[in-house]
């Protein structure tokens, strides 16, 4: 396909000379003789591979005209079209300023007809070998934060199957998690970081023994204490994880409470860091609707009434009001473990 090349420039006869020498070389060239001409050229939603755009222009000049071009194309969203400035200066200021605005090059009037293509065909060469780069990238980044979530995914069942009753717990603490920071507004990145820290809120049950995590009577107060130390070991083991410094929160904090009274730093209200009070309310939720060794799940109703109970002494009120909400919306009890 053809370069599409659009040149700006009130001197009709440069333009003329331009889009010859452009179509000579078949390059697509359409003419604009205003800043203001390009600017609503653009808004209509033409994507041309490249502009040449004179300097001294009359009303708006080629530097307003580009402040302008940017400052639309932010506005709608789209990749920055890559800009040649025209110029018949020779002062190092005007190439200083053209530059600290985005134009990839300079091309001296009048031109000479090859150095003209070669440039024009350069820049669009340079762009699109960035482009797809940039999509290569993003490309690989996406598999790679898809293999992160299978491995954590397969490291969060490793921890479950350590508890014979809480099969799938990390995972459905992790979506019920996710689900709250979504209709709290989380942007996307930010609630798949909460589904990660929810996966891992208890990574620290590695160093319990199994048979307290299972054991089938009351914890006596030594293994209580004992499993009270599964969130420090499991921010032990995350803060290891140089790439994501924040991953430890969930594992740390979600046995705290919004009153102070929880464990193992008694951080109380806003000193609890939003996403653990996100997940211990998540947490609860999973703990209260499935089987443990010692009961079988709570009833729908039962669960409802401790969350509401504990609103501003163990939960956050605004997230225990959405896990309510989504609670309501489950008329068939179908937000738990699956039997």
């Amino acid at each position: 396909m053809a370069e599409w090349v659009v040149v700006v420039d009130d001197d009709m006869m440069n333009v003329q000379m331009a889009c010859v020498i452009l179509g000579r070389n078949n390059m697509r060239a359409t003419p604009l003789t205003s800043g203001t001409e390009l600017i609503k050229f653009i808004s209509k939603g033409n994507r041309p591979d490249l502009i040449l755009l004179d300097v001294m222009m009359p009303e708006m000049d080629g530097f307003q005209t580009m402040e302008a071009l940017r400052a639309l194309e932010k506005e709608q969203e789209i990749p920055e079209i890559p800009v040649i400035f025209l110029t018949a200066n020779d002062g190092g200021k005007v190439e200083s300023k053209g530059l600290s605005l985005g134009a990839m090059d300079f091309i001296r009037k009048p031109f000479l007809p090859e150095v003209l293509v070669m440039r024009a065909r350069h820049i669009v060469e340079l762009v699109s070998l960035q482009r797809d780069l940039a999509s290569e990238v993003k490309k690989k980044t996406k598999e790679n934060e898809q293999l992160s979530v299978q491995v954590v995914q397969a490291m969060a069942d490793a921890i479950d199957a350590k508890d014979t009753y809480t099969n799938g717990h990390s995972r459905r603490v992790a979506e019920y998690s996710w689900n709250i920071a979504e209709r709290y507004g989380y942007s996307d990145k930010r609630q798949m970081d909460i589904y990660m820290m929810g996966l891992l809120h208890d990574v620290g049950k590695i160093g319990v023994p199994d048979e307290v995590i299972n054991k089938p009577a009351r914890l006596t107060d030594e293994e209580y204490e004992t499993i009270k130390k599964h969130p420090e070991i499991g921010s032990r083991i995350l803060e290891k994880i140089k790439a994501m410094p924040d991953l430890k929160t969930g594992a740390r904090w979600h046995h705290e409470k919004y009153n102070g009274t929880g464990y193992p730093d008694g951080l109380k209200g806003e000193e609890i860091p939003e996403e653990a009070r996100i997940i211990a309310v998540a947490d609860a939720y999973d703990a209260m609707s499935s089987r443990r060794s010692y009961r079988n799940e709570l009833s729908q109703e039962k669960v409802r009434s401790e969350i509401e109970k504990g609103k501003g002494s163990q939960f956050d009120p605004v997230f225990a009001d959405i896990m309510l909400q989504m609670i309501d919306e489950d008329v068939n009890y179908d937000m738990r473990e699956k039997k």
